[in-house]
């Protein structure tokens, strides 16, 4: 009898998380519209690139949920558009000819997921040929934050940086498929774009308070190579691979990001005084052709950078 009671309380307990737990989950509505645009890829604007984007930016929107959330996902392809389009989110779990199929210009796709496995995903547009897509900037991030956060200590100030090999002349598909003709590195969509340092036109960079536990979400968009992303001047404090707190490295200088994955990287700068640090992609051909970016650590930090809808600075 007392083994019966013993089973019963542990079979209502279980009962009572696992509802506890769909209730805490919720339902969020994302909606976005490809657009075919003009975009300025440096920080003066006489740079531009005939551009596929997502609602008209390089990068699409960061998406944003809770572990377990259901993801009410609409990908509009307006009339107007000249080619099809289709939405591929690496943090879902559904049928790559079904949800992630094309969408021809003056149509819909609607689709739900769940997401099921916290981390940092990209996201991209999958219609052929992909590789020309995600070249012309259709392309960005889903941040699913984990339920367990015993091993993720609460950031002061959150960032993302996503980075994109930039090629001038994207009509040439061999070329982008041989990794010829790439001219240099885009971050969140600019060469040099948060580095006053190398490109005297930069006006941003990221701020943040000495002491200050800072976390990045980076997606390595790129096309075809990884990146060794370090913080010169510094050292990652955590690395959590895919963006999971259950993949977690310590004290890391260097880390590489394979193409199409997604990591999240915290940094805590020294607390006594004014710093630096320079983020870049180790590999020279990305960092000295734009893929450097600026984290000054001051005392004045503009308390709203890294907060709120300014996790991406544009």
């Amino acid at each position: 009898m007392h083994l019966f009671k013993k089973a019963t309380i542990a079979v209502m307990t279980a009962a009572a998380l696992m509802s506890a737990q769909q209730a805490s989950a919720k339902t969020v509505e994302v909606t976005m519209t490809a657009k075919e645009v003009e975009l300025a890829v440096n920080n003066k604007g006489d740079v531009t690139m005939a551009a596929w984007t997502f609602d008209g930016s390089i990068p699409g929107k960061p998406v944003r949920v809770e572990e377990g959330d259901i993801v009410d996902f609409t990908l509009i392809n307006p009339a107007e558009n000249k080619n099809s389009h289709a939405m591929d989110f690496h943090a879902a779990q559904v049928d790559v000819l079904n949800e992630f199929g094309e969408v021809k210009p003056g149509q819909s796709k609607h689709f739900k997921f769940e997401a099921k496995v916290p981390g940092v995903f990209m996201y991209h547009c999958g219609a052929g040929p992909m590789v020309q897509h995600i070249a012309k900037g259709m392309y960005g991030m889903i941040i699913v934050e984990p339920k367990d956060k015993k091993n993720y200590p609460k950031a002061d100030r959150e960032y993302v940086l996503i980075q994109q090999q930039y090629f001038p002349n994207t009509e040439n598909v061999p070329a982008l498929l041989e990794n010829a003709e790439w001219k240099g590195s885009l971050i969140n969509g600019k060469l040099f774009h948060y580095d006053p340092v190398h490109e005297p036109n930069a006006t941003q960079v990221l701020e943040a308070k000495p002491g200050e536990r800072v976390r990045i979400f980076f997606v390595n968009a790129n096309i075809n190579n990884p990146v060794a992303l370090h913080p010169i001047a510094g050292i990652w404090d955590r690395v959590y691979i895919n963006g999971n707190p259950k993949n977690t490295l310590y004290g890391i200088q260097t880390y590489n990001v394979a193409v199409a994955e997604g990591s999240t990287f915290d940094i805590v700068s020294p607390a006594d005084r004014a710093t630096n640090v320079a983020i870049v992609d180790h590999a020279m051909g990305a960092a000295l052709r734009g893929a450097i970016t600026v984290l000054m650590n001051k005392p004045d930090a503009d308390p709203k950078k890294g907060r709120g809808e300014q996790i991406l600075i544009k």
